[in-house]
């Protein structure tokens, strides 16, 4: 199942409030200001900057287009 494309449209990261990017294949979203990546429980956006994985500069300039 995948995330609401409404709800990725309004959510916005909780460290610099910039736009998220949706990453279907790895269930998470991205932000590539912050080169952060938050998962996804059940659908549910876990939001929470201390659970956030960062990106490698790889990874994020891939999602920078």
């Amino acid at each position: 199942m995948a995330l609401n494309p409404a709800l990725t449209d309004i959510l916005a990261c909780p460290v610099c409030k910039g736009k998220l990017k949706y990453d279907k294949d790895g269930q998470r979203l991205l932000c590539t200001f912050d080169r952060l990546a938050y998962r996804l429980s059940n659908n549910i956006p876990v939001l929470l900057a201390n659970e956030a994985v960062v990106l490698s500069a790889e990874e994020c300039e891939k999602w920078r287009s």
